[in-house]
């Protein structure tokens, strides 16, 4: 028989058991909270090291030159069906200054007997270096549709040998990441495209960086495929890094799983489908198709423009991405003086360039950015008026057409 004092201990003890069970769950809950805070202590404290570690190394960093600088290529690398890498090195042997990755650098090449220099801008693709720097080129047709088709690329790939010297300028351009920013990134890069991503990418895994980082690489077949074993070896050695390499027209032996992750263009879709949520900042460059598609659908999205940067190459890519023509306001007289013809402006076009080309009239150019100078022309009359931040000083009476627009009538030496 159960006596009262018996029953009680039991149920004491069962008591007992419970808080016992209770405070060790509760303790293993603060465990594991202490250990969740220490690695997002670890990882902050991670985070503001490499932001000082950017701060001090671009304060010693030495600071960039003016003009164009001689430089040699070091080592000139195939890697791929018409894609060549020229590993550059200063020719003075005077250390580089830092720059942000999706910059590109401005050449003056001297190309046969066309009668004056040719300008040109090809993205850096890798990380920085104080000894040299990579550019990472393709052989295509030349973009302002001008000179014979691959003027400039074609003459690096036949042309330009190891030891060559080569006039430089120093790096620009507003297409660029910053290393020291904590957020988790998508690149997305297709064909030659990939280049400036590619810089961003070395630099976040040089840092040993903790963000996280998608990079998205389209590519059409085998043939296209660069730096193929060098991406796949990053992606094997660093945890934060997610490679998703995707081929449109695979043959038979390039197999899905092995060569390549996805069969079919990088698009909106892919990324919805494998990204874990839209909270990126997302840095794309490709041809304008490309771009017309992934900013309009990352907007429809839910993605801010200020997490939205992109890079575009040629007047097609240009075009694609041109603001909406205005209504109601009524067209403007632009006058090429040299050309003999004057032209309505009614805004359909992004810039003077643009517009120039659109209509057969030819104007030199080189970065399409307002970097280089290559396409300032004379303003005779009239005021043109910048879309975009400027690094080039034009001369007085003078305005770069890459980045102008008329504000009124005006006149042009073109």
């Amino acid at each position: 028989m159960v006596t009262w004092s018996a029953l009680g201990g039991v149920i004491v003890a069962g008591v007992i058991a419970q808080l016992g069970l209770m405070t060790v769950e509760n303790l293993r809950r603060i465990r594991a909270r202490s250990r969740q805070s220490a690695l997002e202590l670890e990882k902050l404290e991670t985070e503001l090291g490499l932001l000082r570690d950017q701060r001090r190394k671009r304060a010693e960093s030495p600071v960039a030159w003016n003009g164009f600088r001689k430089f040699q290529v070091a080592r000139k690398v195939l890697e791929c069906r018409d894609v060549c890498s020229f590993y550059l090195a200063p020719h003075d042997r005077k250390p580089l200054p830092e720059f942000f990755p999706g910059q590109y650098l401005t050449f003056r090449l001297e190309i046969g007997a066309l009668g004056k220099p040719t300008i040109r801008c090809y993205s850096l693709s890798a990380a920085a270096r104080p000894d040299q720097f990579r550019v990472t080129i393709k052989r295509l047709a030349d973009p302002a549709g001008t000179n014979p088709p691959g003027l400039a690329s074609s003459f690096f790939h036949d042309a330009v040998r190891e030891g060559d010297l080569l006039d430089v300028k120093a790096p620009s351009g507003h297409f660029y990441l910053d290393p020291a920013s904590p957020g988790a990134v998508v690149l997305v890069g297709c064909g030659i495209g990939v280049t400036p991503v590619l810089s961003m990418l070395e630099t976040l895994v040089a840092q040993h960086t903790p963000r996280e980082i998608w990079f998205f690489y389209g590519v059409r077949d085998r043939s296209e495929h660069a730096m193929k074993e060098h991406l796949e070896a990053l992606a094997r050695d660093n945890p934060y890094l997610h490679l998703r390499a995707c081929c449109s027209r695979p043959d038979a032996d390039y197999q899905l799983g092995r060569d390549y992750h996805h069969q079919g263009r990088v698009s909106l879709d892919l990324l919805r489908e494998t990204l874990p949520s839209n909270n990126f900042d997302f840095y794309i460059c490709g041809p304008g198709p490309l771009m017309q598609s992934l900013t309009e659908g990352l907007k429809t999205w839910g993605v801010p423009d200020a997490k939205i940067h992109f890079e575009t190459f040629g007047p097609s890519s240009v075009k694609a991405i041109a603001p909406p023509k205005p209504s109601g306001q009524p067209a403007l007289s632009v006058e090429f003086k040299k050309s003999g013809r004057t032209l309505e402006w009614t805004g359909e076009h992004a810039n003077l360039l643009e517009f120039a080309e659109a209509h057969g009239i030819s104007i030199a150019c080189g970065c399409r950015a307002g970097s280089c100078g290559t396409c300032e022309v004379a303003v005779f009359s009239g005021e043109v008026a910048y879309t975009e931040k400027c690094d080039f000083e034009a001369a007085p009476g003078c305005r770069l057409t890459c980045i102008g627009i008329p504000r009124g009538d005006v006149v042009l030496d073109a």
